[in-house]
């Protein structure tokens, strides 16, 4: 195995009559997930390392060395817990906006003390949440057992990364005689295994997020007479003005400061310069563009009288009604004309303010009046399975970030397109795990108000900083001045970086069989139907923003899109356990660049045996792995490798969730060997 080190120990050989078929060594938790070459800014998110080591023959009788790594992440709470706090605040804001209100007729009073008194009660449960979050200072690990637990409901389930590393199969020396290959790394795959984002505490009695937000609207609109509907669009879109409005307040307070300073230097140019630079911050409110106007108007006057410059073209003086101009002369100071002018544009800016937040606060009473008190529990349940997919993606994001940093074309891409987010489900579309499809989802596709940008850390905490509110979200990941430096100048700078989360589901237990005879697959094929259009509407913007010369070369553009059309294909044959497309679209995303999670219901059972199956089969595939040690590899993965240490985690015994009935309706890849199961599922 190359340097053999004290950590290391001889643990198994899965064949007694051929012990060169597959020698599996671990490693203690002792060493990082990366080695010797361990990153502080990685191992401050990365947690309790498992490491197996492997050899097998590859198809030109070599010795191929594969390391098996799987690792917890911390931001399993940090980033539920910041999530949170983040809520919190936004519903304290929300909560004073009603109350600023003012006063009220008795109808809309009324409708204003019930919706603060139920946004009150969610306010204390998320704080309790925190409170409760708070306790588990250190942990990095939710166990399956623990998936229905409330208190640790925005906890993602059984996080984890799953890594391997090939190496070339070349001896050296004495390790000839062992037959073990010099650690040459050739390539490395990681995958990210988490349970279904899904609300389990609040049950699936009544299906998941995708049901119960569809027929939420339609109970809305069929109450247009009770309330005005305001589709969550629009609201939106009212939100990102007022957010807009926030963030121009403090710019034109700020160049109208500049105005006067200039003016009380008395400096011409300077003085042209801030009446410019405030110019060009707003004109579309007509109270402070009357205003504006007088400003323009004032130092128009002030130039003249001055000889330093001419009238601006195109302007016209406001009407001496709208404008108190004070009296101009030799002696007159700048400062003191431009003062009250300046004042009244500060009071007009403050008052278009004050009614934008007013106007969105009664349209947010009208939004939740309407549904109260399903409007919150969808809320709430939203939250809960948004911040378990966040904690997966950021996990994700990150470890892609740290092992992309020398790649160009992929940073080249991650600014210039995006990144590609490709989620493998493997949940049934029968009784409660419809239901969680149906919440993961949703979880999924609200990733894509997510957007990341990369800081350099000022310290040594490289914790992520989350910022933003339900609409919108900016997860700010740090690194190591010599790691950001490594970065193109446009990430540097703080270009903000866009994510295009895509599920794709194929339900391969018992249950989907009944789903398949019995029941319906119209979920699994909508979401399927509908992330194929996602995907390809990724890599058209791949093939069109990419400059030539970081594209794949022509073969490889070739591979993709057959992989696309063979994928397309695969969806719309509705197959029975169509196994196929979930091996074209890992591979599609692997050839994009993209990151890979792998999901069922606790990424226990099920996630074991699809993470092994991808690696035998990429090790088959890509590094020429003998096709008659595949099935042996795969048992040895299972048997010995960290999937099972996983399971031994989650549930404190080495036996997967299936029993002999349930197998038989597995596919026949995804079966473990004999003895490694046996256990009731948790």
């Amino acid at each position: 195995m190359g340097e053999l080190e004290d950590r290391e120990t001889d643990h198994i050989t899965t064949d007694t009559q051929d012990q060169k078929c597959a020698l599996v060594r671990e490693c203690t938790a002792t060493e990082g997930i990366s080695g010797k070459d361990s990153l502080p800014s990685l191992n401050a998110v990365l947690k309790n390392p498992i490491c197996k080591l492997y050899r097998f023959p590859t198809s030109d009788n070599k010795w191929m060395r594969i390391r098996e790594q799987m690792a917890e992440t911390t931001l399993s709470f940090h980033v539920p817990k910041e999530l949170i706090n983040l809520h919190i605040k936004e519903d304290m804001r929300r909560n004073q906006e009603l109350k600023d209100l003012g006063e009220l007729a008795p109808h809309w009073d009324n409708m204003r003390k019930s919706v603060i008194a139920h946004c009150d009660q969610m306010l204390s449960l998320y704080q309790d949440t925190l409170a409760e979050l708070g306790k588990h200072t250190g942990s990095s690990f939710k166990s399956s057992c623990s998936k229905g637990e409330k208190t640790l409901e925005f906890i993602p389930i059984n996080l984890h990364l799953q890594r391997m590393h090939v190496h070339s199969p070349r001896l050296k020396g004495i390790y000839k005689s062992l037959c073990v290959s010099v650690p040459l790394p050739d390539a490395l795959y990681d995958v990210i295994t988490v349970g279904a984002p899904a609300a389990h505490f609040q049950g699936f009695k009544n299906g998941g997020l995708r049901k119960l937000l569809s027929k939420f609207e339609a109970e809305r609109r069929n109450t247009g007479y009770q309330c005005i509907y305001y589709s969550p669009e629009n609201t939106a879109k009212a939100k990102e003005v007022l957010s807009n409005i926030n963030h121009l307040q403090p710019l034109i307070s700020s160049h109208a400061d500049l105005l006067l300073n200039s003016a009380s230097q008395h400096s011409p140019d300077s003085l042209k310069n801030s009446l410019k630079m405030l110019s060009e911050k707003d004109r579309v409110w007509a109270n402070v563009g009357k205003s504006l106007n007088c400003v323009i108007a004032m130092v128009d006057r002030l130039l003249e009288k001055d000889n330093t410059s001419d009238v601006k073209e195109g302007e016209k003086e406001p009407p001496a009604a709208d404008c108190k101009v004070l009296p101009t002369g030799p002696q007159s100071d700048w400062y003191e004309q431009l003062y009250p002018l300046v004042i009244t544009l500060k009071d007009c800016m403050g008052e278009v303010v004050t009614r934008a937040k007013q106007s969105m606060a009664f349209v947010l009473l009208q939004e939740l009046a309407c549904g109260l008190p399903q409007c919150l529990m969808l809320t709430l349940r939203r939250d809960i399975v948004f911040s378990q997919a966040l904690a997966g993606l950021v996990c994700g994001f990150i470890i892609k970030l740290h092992t992309g940093l020398r790649d160009q074309g992929f940073l080249q891409q991650l600014h210039t397109v995006g990144l590609l987010v490709q989620y493998e489900g493997l949940l049934s579309t029968y009784s409660e795990e419809a239901g969680m499809l149906e919440d993961m989802a949703v979880g999924i596709s609200d990733l894509q108000k997510v957007m990341f940008k990369v800081i350099e850390a000022k310290s040594e905490d490289f914790l992520p900083i989350i910022t933003g509110r339900r609409e919108h979200y900016i997860i700010e990941v740090q690194l190591p001045a010599k790691m950001f430096e490594l970065l193109p100048q446009e990430i540097k700078e703080g270009k903000l970086l866009r994510m295009y989360p895509v599920l794709f589901n194929v339900g391969i237990n018992e249950q989907q069989t009944l789903a398949e005879r019995f029941g319906d697959t119209t979920l699994q094929e909508n979401i399927n139907q509908e992330n194929l259009e996602l995907l390809k509407e990724y890599y058209k913007l791949f093939t069109e923003k990419m400059p030539p010369d970081c594209l794949p070369h022509f073969q490889e553009q070739n591979d993709l899109k057959g992989l696309l059309e063979n994928l397309h294909q695969n969806i719309q044959a509705k197959k029975r356990k169509n196994v196929e497309i979930m091996w074209l679209a890992a591979t599609i995303c692997r050839k994009l660049n993209g990151v890979r999670f792998t999901c069922c219901k606790s990424a226990k059972d099920r996630t074991s045996m699809s993470v092994t199956l991808e690696q035998c089969s990429i090790l088959r595939d890509e590094h020429q792995l003998h096709k008659d040690f595949f099935i042996r590899a795969l048992d040895c993965m299972r048997r010995e490798g960290c999937r099972i240490e996983n399971v031994l985690k989650n549930v404190k015994c080495r036996k997967y969730a299936f029993n002999m009935i349930q197998l038989m309706a597995f596919p026949k890849y995804y079966r473990p060997p004999e003895g490694t199961y046996g256990k009731a599922d948790t």
